[in-house]
């Protein structure tokens, strides 16, 4: 079979504190149809990946609270294969876990590592970047990742700083030199300006042998426990595994601990209409907009003298604007948030602010 040695890690275990009110703590945005579609995101994620990787070949890794909404929303997905954390532990023990479960069916995998809440608009094209991905990893050494060729100077991304062409290789794989953090606007565009800069899409892909020793190389402690559980995983001892190891686990992300610190990686230059969906204002540029730009998820909205919005509402609910522009306007059943759109970066620490004032109630 084509595919048997691809294996898909869907990372679901995140909360989408930028996507509030509509993103909630028991009922985060991967779970919701963001775009209006008909399909929530994690679907539509799951649905892609069907494309390069067999059904039993795909993980979900999530908190152990959203079990049931995996299984709700993946019909026929086995529970053996949604991975539940015991609590969050950022992205490096996400992928160690399922690297885990998947060496012990097949120690020739080669495994694509997807967030679960992006959009991708040419599916095509997305399949196909993986394809030259895999065909890459599974005869190297090489760790990689999808980069993303940027349209703006977006302060929200990740950046891949790429080298030359690498001799004997397609011309769409580099060699990566830098990695940035969500940069400022002025380095941003000297980033675009450069022409040697694309996003960090966060999605890679590599060999289980590869990323395994990536593990042993760079978090040997992380590496060691797992590996002092190996015979656990698949069996009914691995839920009291994981707990022991998630209570020792370094809190780390894959790009800190390994990708910035290996190597042999490479990413591949990608443009496949592609979005994180971070933030209200990253939806806001892939809804269908009015006359007046407003871009609207909801049946019942009217806007008067009222541009450049974005809103967000029950399809039961009829929310009427008058006389505003470029802001956030969500309506859910127990919470209104109307934001400046230019101000969406503070969301998040409202919704700390909501932890300290009003509990979890609200979040």
């Amino acid at each position: 079979m084509e595919h048997q040695h691809n294996y898909a890690v869907i990372m679901a275990g995140g909360i989408g504190s930028r996507f509030w009110p509509m993103s909630r703590s028991a009922y985060p945005k991967q779970f919701h149809d963001i775009l209006g579609t008909g399909k929530t995101l994690i679907r539509m994620t799951y649905d892609r990946l069907l494309r390069i990787a067999p059904a039993d070949n795909i993980y979900v890794v999530t908190n152990e609270r959203y079990l049931d909404q995996v299984l709700e929303q993946l019909p026929g997905m086995d529970e053996q294969r949604v991975l539940c954390e015991p609590f969050m532990r950022n992205t490096a023990p996400c992928i160690a876990y399922a690297n885990a479960c998947i060496a012990q069916r097949d120690q020739e995998a080669n495994i694509v590592v997807a967030p679960s809440d992006h959009l991708i608009t040419d599916e095509a094209g997305f399949i196909e970047t993986l394809e030259v991905a895999i065909a890459e990893t599974s005869r190297s050494l090489s760790l990689m990742t999808l980069g993303i060729k940027p349209s703006r100077p977006d302060t929200g991304y990740g950046y891949i700083q790429f080298e030359d062409n690498i001799p004997g290789s397609e011309d769409r794989i580099r060699e990566v030199k830098t990695f940035t953090e969500k940069p400022q606007l002025e380095l941003a565009q000297q980033f675009l300006d450069s022409g040697e800069f694309y996003w960090n899409s966060g999605i890679f892909v590599w060999s289980l042998r590869n990323i395994d020793a990536a593990f042993e190389a760079h978090l040997p402690e992380m590496h060691q426990l797992f590996a002092d559980h190996a015979e656990d995983f698949g069996t009914l001892r691995e839920k009291k595994a994981i707990a022991a190891i998630y209570g020792a686990c370094e809190n780390i992300s894959i790009d800190y601990g390994i990708m910035e610190k290996a190597e042999d990686v490479k990413v591949v230059l990608s443009d496949f209409g592609w979005s994180d969906l971070g933030t209200w204002g990253s939806l806001y540029t892939h809804l269908l907009q009015d006359d007046q730009g407003n871009g609207v998820v909801g049946k019942n909205v009217m806007a008067y003298q009222s541009a450049n919005n974005v809103v967000y509402a029950s399809h039961k609910k009829l929310v009427v604007l008058q006389g505003i522009s470029d802001y956030i306007v969500v309506d859910t059943e127990d919470a209104l948030l109307i934001c400046s759109k230019k101000d969406e970066q503070k969301i998040k620490s409202i919704v700390n602010d909501l932890k300290v004032n009003k509990g979890d109630a609200f979040v």
